[in-house]
């Protein structure tokens, strides 16, 4: 690397795919506490809910992706004003 013109706290990093358990070591200057092992270095780790090994588009598979029950609580409030419509037009 060419010595000034990187920003400080640059350094590989290793960030973990939580959906498809793949990880990636790249350039970062992100800050964590976490570290890895990874082959025979030990790296910062920061962990990522999704990357291009789980994303839909570069895998070419169909997958719903809810970590925090988003589905579930958009159908919830989808039937909820469907209810509330029906009661208003009876």
């Amino acid at each position: 690397m060419k010595k000034g013109i990187h920003p400080e706290g640059y350094r590989p990093v290793l960030f973990h795919d939580n959906s498809s358990g793949a990880d990636f070591i790249i350039g970062s200057t992100i800050q964590t506490n976490e570290t890895k092992k990874h082959g025979s270095k030990e790296y910062p780790m920061v962990s990522v809910e999704i990357s291009s090994a789980s994303h839909p588009f570069y895998t070419g598979n169909d997958k719903i992706i809810d970590t925090a029950g988003r589905v579930e609580k958009f159908k919830l409030s989808q039937a909820r004003a469907k209810t509330k419509k029906a009661t208003k037009k009876s």
